[in-house]
């Protein structure tokens, strides 16, 4: 039934018609297994696991993160979303997405936003370039919020429009098995209060790239880490101002940031 409804096993066929399964296939029907093991259904466990042949991952995997970089930004650079969509293919067929979302996605988003202050490119292609990385990301985030995972609640505070890193972090954690609701830019925390309320997320994970923009509602995240296990990411955030809100701070890349996660509500668990 895999093999015939989600095209997921490719085996051969002997003369008698028995089938041939690789090691290829093994792998994606243990991957499978545990999708559904972690509560997926087994379509979203299908659409999680990578079709793509040996011989196509072999293509790119000699090829660099810093080359896929340049290759991205000269691409998104004079609009070509084509073009990037098959170099952003190729990243996720040869490298892992731990490897993509912290040596390729972060590395071209820090650069493209250093490129737009010093007026290196114009606004419409910072809004183009970030439209199409946003639109894959949250390709890669479909059916984050199934499953019997722990949850966490991921949002960015009010003003804050800017969520490409948060939502690496909820693909890094996804990772980990846990589901995942984005509330996602511009939120106002009474939003976010009443949500985790409701919700009862495992952690909730506020992130800004301004330190104003945390701030400004400083006491209202006070209130929220009084009652949940709050944690506050991204460059505006500090050690001092996690301190401050009662919360834990999240540095470092995604997938590091999510290994801090696992590891604070394990200890608190223990």
């Amino acid at each position: 039934m895999w093999e015939r409804r989600y095209g997921l096993l490719e085996p051969q066929r002997t003369e008698g018609g028995f089938r041939l399964y690789s090691p290829a296939d093994e792998e994606r029907v243990r991957q499978m297994q545990r999708g559904i093991a972690d509560g997926l259904p087994a379509s979203l466990a299908a659409q999680r696991i990578d079709l793509r042949s040996d011989t196509e991952r072999q293509i790119f995997a000699g090829t660099s993160p810093p080359v896929i970089v340049r290759q991205l930004g000269d691409a998104l650079g004079r609009f070509d979303e084509s073009a990037a969509n098959t170099i952003l293919d190729g990243a996720l067929a040869g490298l892992s997405l731990a490897t993509v979302l912290d040596a390729v996605l972060l590395p071209y988003l820090q650069d493209l936003g250093s490129r737009w202050e010093r007026g290196e490119i114009s606004i419409g292609q910072e809004h183009f370039a970030t439209s199409i990385v946003r639109g894959r990301l949250l390709g890669l985030a479909r059916g984050w919020g199934a499953g019997s995972g722990l949850r966490a609640l991921l949002a960015c505070p009010p003003g804050e429009l800017h969520d490409l890193g948060l939502i690496c972090f909820g693909l890094a954690l996804r990772e980990h098995g846990w589901r995942i609701v984005l509330l996602g830019p511009n939120t106002p925390i009474e939003t976010i209060r009443e949500t985790a309320h409701g919700l009862g997320p495992a952690v909730v994970v506020v992130s800004s790239m301004s330190t104003p923009a945390l701030e400004v509602v400083l006491d209202d995240l006070r209130a929220l880490g009084a009652s949940h296990r709050l944690m506050v990411a991204g460059p505006g955030a500090t050690p001092g101002l996690a301190d401050r809100v009662h919360g834990v701070y999240l540095a470092d890349s995604p997938t590091v940031a999510a290994t801090r996660v696992i590891e604070n509500v394990s200890g608190t668990s223990s």
